[in-house]
């Protein structure tokens, strides 16, 4: 039987041992205790530890040391301090002359999952909290006589804290991550995503990319699955991980490149850089040890690509501005394209957007076939090109009545009309995409209530039930608008659940209203309507007429010309938004801007600089706001719906080396400067890095900067709207010249708020963020390694470098997913 209990705590706060001594261990203090009273006695004895990150800071005990045949309780008090989202190891040990099953269990304090609670090893991850709790656990050893000694041991928990050494800017060609933390390469492009579908080769020669991972991966989402393969919010172990393929690397995905002989593509070749576009959803699972890998032949895997049936919803839908050859009545489309960033709802579907589509579809030479108005239309959103990014216009496919390539050739026809030329099909598409990753025998449905725009992503605001849910929306090019979609309907959480997820998506996004955002001096801002009877005329300007709105579907096909003549604020090229979940602040990231769209001159209080920033080694001049910078905004009463907020600039992007305040504003360090922000997203809030003070993880997309590094993602803990100061800057410009502007911005940057997590290989952007609900696997997409390299000299080689930092001379890059997981299990960043 078990005769004595001997219980002790040690702390250790991360890899490193905050008290080293050389006094007797704990091990080496229980094992003397023990000796001596076994010298007195026979029977068993029992200690407990606590270990935070393994290493081992104090002991203490008490005992009785009467010579009790029977279990004596001993009672440890509280022994080590840790924070929100790390991991605690509590161990036990005990001796008996025969076998001994332990167990711990949790007696107080904020709930914590235990693992391997049955055993002498247990362990947790720290729960969220918001000030200092106390959480205690009661380690039990039971002898076979069934004879049982206890004892407690104490853990205070404090509110979570950025757990990890902020890692230098550098030029590698692979990831960087901290110090204990591990990276995998999850997809690739080509991998094979179907069964029977052969390894991709990476030398030009793979074809079938409707059954591959797409080129340009870009935002991403985790859709968990349970083991039985039903949607799960809560699984950290499968799932579906959904993501963009926004563009091509075209010159890897050829034997020697794009071809065009006599001006015209080849059909395989254009079929392909087709098919390498879209969404690709592909299973994911975790396996033993925490190796993360994909599986090729599962039956969720998907591609939706710029060939795939999709269906309009919402007000333009039927409308003479979407009718084709292809949809006479102007109701269905094929495909998406451009695909940038995202949107995830709470009913388990994902939205993709169509970003910078205006620039694949060919039109010159046909203005005097179009009305003054469609040319003005036509202008404002770039459909001016005379024959397409990639000239897939050009083919002439096999089968005459293929009209795949075709449809790209958006001029009008003499005497033909929108039902025999493709004149429309430029309209069918800048819009939301929503569709249900979980059921790939829905169609997708482009929801065009949103407004037809250069849509970077489309994300919510806080769902708050019994009130109309929000959806925002950048434009994404230099001096263009920021735009919410209010909802008809309010929000109920029943909706949630529900296995008719795109009608769900009806319910909410056929029918509502769209603003635009102007930004006042004074730190406020407006909301305004694109409601036809309250949209005036857009005025004239150079070759254009006067545009009048003939209804609200005018509006939300021609949404840009809406902005326009309602005087929207133009921003710093709005890219994507992400809300934080405990607050209901929404941040926006504004990239940069040139001299050109803002200039000296035409700065305001929401974007508020220009000035050089010299790049490489001969100074070459970078005027404007080349930098760009990230916008916080609240919404009046904390109402998605308000038609009012609060605004501030959170952070400026600068080089920490300019020691000029008037550019580092937000008082940059080496440790977290960053240039040209892009992708943004809060921590989920199912675990301790999206609670209390969620993490925000910030990703560039950056020429401006890339002398210094490569592009990089950081993380932050933000503040809130109004939290810095108001502030006048001297902005200065070619020869000289300056001017002022007074702005309004957030709290300098410390490197306890704002540290670097990654830096990315060579000339790629950094852009896709997620994690799995647990926090402890963190998603990032790597987009476009090696872009500015050729077949037969390849500028990167990444992924294949992960590994090693090299790999053999010609290895083409290849856009990839990476699942980054911390060494011990805790939830990444903390």
């Amino acid at each position: 039987m078990i005769e004595s209990t001997d219980l002790a705590f040690g702390y250790s706060d991360g890899d490193v041992d905050t008290n080293n001594t050389a006094n007797p261990t704990l091990n080496a203090l229980i094992e003397q205790r023990y000796s001596r009273r076994d010298a007195l006695r026979s029977g068993a004895s029992a200690a407990a530890v606590a270990v935070f990150g393994g290493g081992v800071l104090a002991a203490c005990d008490s005992a009785n040391a009467d010579a009790d045949p029977f279990p004596n309780l001993i009672s440890v008090g509280s022994s080590g301090a840790t924070s929100s989202g790390r991991v605690v190891t509590l161990t036990g040990q005990a001796t008996d002359n025969g076998a001994i099953t332990s167990a711990w269990v949790q007696t107080s304090g904020p709930a914590a999952t235990l693992i391997g609670a049955n055993t002498a090893n247990a362990s947790f991850v720290a729960p969220s909290v918001s000030a200092q709790q106390t959480l205690i656990f009661q380690y039990s050893a039971t002898d076979n006589a069934g004879q049982t000694t206890q004892g407690t041991t104490t853990v205070a928990v404090s509110p979570a804290v950025m757990g990890f050494t902020s890692i230098a800017k550098n030029r590698n060609d692979v990831v960087t991550v901290p110090a204990g933390y591990t990276v995998t390469v999850m997809t690739r492009l080509g991998d094979p995503i179907a069964s029977g579908v052969a390894a991709y080769k990476n030398d030009g020669t793979d074809t079938n990319f409707a059954q591959r991972i797409g080129d340009h991966g870009d935002a991403l989402y985790w859709y968990g699955l349970t083991a039985a393969g039903a949607r799960d919010d809560n699984s950290s172990v499968r799932g579906l991980m959904v993501q963009n393929h926004e563009n091509l690397n075209d010159q890897y995905l050829h034997p020697a490149g794009p071809t065009s002989p006599g001006g015209v593509r080849p059909e395989a070749e254009a079929l392909k850089e087709i098919e390498a576009h879209g969404v690709s959803v592909t299973e994911y699972v975790e396996g033993a040890n925490r190796a993360w890998s994909y599986v090729q032949n599962s039956t969720f895997n998907r591609r939706i690509t710029p060939n795939t049936p999709v269906v309009f919803n919402g007000p333009v839908r039927g409308s003479a501005w979407l009718r084709t050859p292809f949809s006479t009545d102007g109701t269905a489309g094929r495909g998406t394209i451009n695909n940038c960033a995202n949107g995830h709802t709470l009913w388990g579907t994902n939205i993709t957007c169509e970003e910078n589509w205006a620039g694949y579809f060919r039109r010159s030479g046909d203005d005097a076939q179009r009305t003054a108005r469609e040319l003005v239309a036509l202008r404002r959103y770039g459909v001016t090109s005379g024959s397409g990014s990639f000239g897939w216009s050009t083919v002439t496919p096999a089968d005459a009545t293929n009209t795949t390539f075709r449809r790209w050739d958006a001029r009008a026809g003499v005497g033909g009309s929108a039902t025999t030329d493709w004149r429309n099909e430029p309209n069918q598409f800048g819009w939301c995409v929503e569709f249900d990753p979980y059921d790939k025998t829905q169609a997708p449905r482009k929801r065009t209530a949103l407004g037809r725009l250069g849509h970077e992503g489309a994300w919510y605001g806080k769902f708050i039930e019994g009130k109309k849910l929000a959806v925002y929306l950048g434009d994404d090019a230099r001096g263009e608008y920021f735009y919410k979609f209010v909802t008809a309907a309010s929000w109920t959480f029943a909706d949630a659940q529900r296995a008719d997820r795109l009608a769900v998506g009806d319910k909410y996004l056929d029918s509502g209203t769209l603003y635009v955002a102007k930004f006042n001096a004074n730190g406020t801002g407006t909301w305004v309507p694109l409601v036809f009877g309250q949209v005036p005329n857009r005025p004239a300007q150079g070759s254009d007429i006067e545009y009048v709105f003939e209804n609200q579907i005018d509006i939300l096909v021609n949404t840009r010309l809406a902005g326009d003549a309602v005087g929207a604020t133009k921003m710093d090229r709005p890219e994507w938004t992400a809300t934080n979940n405990v607050t209901g602040e929404i941040y926006l990231t504004l990239t940069n801007n040139n001299a050109t769209l803002r200039p000296l001159n035409g700065t305001d209080a929401a974007n508020p600089r220009h000035y050089n920033d010299p790049r490489g080694a001969t100074n070459t001049a970078q005027f404007g706001n080349p930098n760009g910078h990230i916008l916080r905004l609240r919404e009046t009463a904390d109402d998605p719906a308000a038609t009012s907020f609060a605004w501030d600039i959170y952070l400026f992007g600068a080089d920490s080396t300019d020691s000029n305040s008037d550019v580092n504003i937000s008082g940059l360090t080496a440790n977290n400067d960053f240039s040209s922000p892009d992708g943004l997203w809060f921590s989920r809030p199912q675990n301790a890095g999206g609670l209390v003070n969620p993490l925000l993880w910030i990703q560039t997309d950056d020429g401006a900067f890339t002398d210094r590094t490569n592009n990089q993602m950081l993380v932050a803990m933000p503040g809130t709207t109004g939290d810095g100061a108001s502030v006048t800057i001297t902005n200065r410009g070619t020869g000289g010249a300056t001017a002022t502007q007074t702005t309004r911005r957030g709290a300098l940057a410390t490197d306890a708020t704002l540290k670097r997590f990654l830096v990315g290989p060579v000339e790629c952007e950094i852009t896709g963020v997620d994690t799995t609900p647990d926090g402890r696997t963190l998603f990032v997409g790597i987009q476009h390694p090696g872009e500015g390299g050729t077949p037969a000299a390849p500028t990167s080689g990444w992924p294949a470098t992960q590994a090693t930092g090299t790999a053999p001379a010609g290895t083409r890059p290849r856009s990839a997913i990476v699942a980054i997981t911390k060494n011990d299990g805790g939830v990444v960043a903390l």
